[in-house]
């Protein structure tokens, strides 16, 4: 009897130790509930007259402008939406090129270094929470903390920038746009200045290559007539030819004449050995005059003519060379004079009259909401956690 009793004793002291546990775990939990709803009570009563009363004003200034390139003010425009830009003269690639450009660090170096950035923005005056903390923070953060500050924004429908810019005064934001405009347009230009000078100095090697090798090809010419003493070896051919023609001509005369002389006629009238001795040397000499042009064993005129004619090919096609490379580089130059790229403000960088920044009273309505919504979760959450423990 003893040994049943105390084992029900036993299993009842173990249900309570359970019931016990659960219901500290369950007391710990709405505990915790408890802290995290009086912690966003907190932060909203904090919160929300810091947007109404201690946020330092931000004024902003803004501006609105588009890249231009001259060599395209007058090309074919495109189909609409992007009609507007095409017609002058705006690339998309340029426009996206000059918003990188005013977003890097490299330009917040450039305005850090003529306006002190690093102090405006650190101003101690200024409330903890929206100024940088530390005037020589890394250069990353402080990046970082100027990324928060402007915005470039890319219309693609109009193909235009829009470029906003907070400061803690109306007079620093107006110098930062107009500063981030001046340096943008100046840094297009160097890069346009940059791709136009690289290709000049591609097309004036060529010109210097070409006219090189028109020298060399003319200097080859010269010393080949200097060389075989012709100055046109086609013209000295023509005119054997012509001198061969006219022994042709008088040998068949003589021949003519042999043939009319009498049957009878003894072969030792002087006459005869006259006719034949003329006739022998208009064959000798159109021999050798045909020698002069051609030759199985050696280099005649022929192949004086044919070098000649090869040598002045390369002549011409060297000063074609030289002549396009020069109309190249030529138009290359124009290219370059004309290839300027021009940041046309549509809204100058405005002087801002009010401090638009911080949005004080949707600010503090959106922190209000904000710490209902997450009381109301956090409640939802507490109530569901007591219908599971009963």
């Amino acid at each position: 009897m003893k040994e049943p009793l105390a084992l029900e004793n036993l299993r009842s002291g173990s249900r309570w130790t359970v019931a016990y546990d659960k219901a500290k775990d369950t007391l710990f939990s709405m505990r915790v509930f408890k802290l995290i709803i009086w912690a966003v009570i907190v932060f909203a009563v904090l919160s929300i007259p810091y947007w109404l009363i201690f946020a330092s004003d931000r004024y902003v200034s803004q501006a609105t402008v588009i890249m231009q390139r001259t060599d395209q003010i007058n090309g074919p425009s495109m189909v609409i939406p992007t009609a507007i830009s095409a017609a002058a003269g705006v690339n998309s690639s340029d426009q996206l090129l000059l918003r990188e450009y005013l977003l890097s660090e490299d330009m917040l170096e450039k305005l850090d270094a003529r306006l002190d950035l690093r102090s405006h923005y650190s101003n101690w005056h200024r409330d903890p929470v929206s100024r940088m903390w530390f005037k020589d923070a890394p250069v990353e953060w402080f990046y970082q903390y100027w990324l928060n500050r402007v915005d470039v924004e890319y219309d693609d429908y109009s193909g235009v920038l829009r470029i906003q810019v907070q400061a803690y005064d109306a007079s620093t934001a107006k110098a930062i746009v107009d500063l981030m405009v001046g340096l943008g347009e100046q840094h297009m230009n160097e890069l346009g200045h940059q791709l136009a000078q690289s290709q000049v100095d591609f097309l004036q090697k060529q010109v210097t290559f070409a006219h090189d090798r028109l020298l060399e090809a003319s200097t080859n010419l010269i010393n080949f007539q200097n060389r075989k003493g012709l100055v046109a070896p086609a013209s000295t051919a023509e005119s054997l030819n012509a001198l061969i023609a006219k022994l042709e001509a008088q040998k068949t005369d003589i021949q003519t004449q042999l043939a009319s002389l009498p049957a009878d006629l003894s072969p030792s009238q002087p006459t005869v050995l006259m006719l034949k001795k003329s006739l022998a040397a208009l064959e000798q000499q159109i021999a050798l005059k045909r020698a002069e042009l051609a030759s199985p064993e050696s280099r005649t005129l022929n192949y004086t003519v044919e070098e000649f004619q090869r040598l002045q090919l390369q002549v011409n096609f060297a000063q074609d060379l030289y002549k396009t490379s020069l109309s190249a580089m030529e138009q290359g130059r124009m290219d370059a004079a004309r290839t300027l790229k021009m940041v046309s403000v549509l809204q100058s960088p405005t002087m801002p009259g009010y401090p638009v920044q911080p949005q004080r009273i949707y600010n503090a309505f959106v922190t209000l909401l904000m710490a209902l919504a997450v009381i109301g979760v956090i409640k939802l959450l507490e109530s569901i956690i007591r219908d599971h423990v009963d």
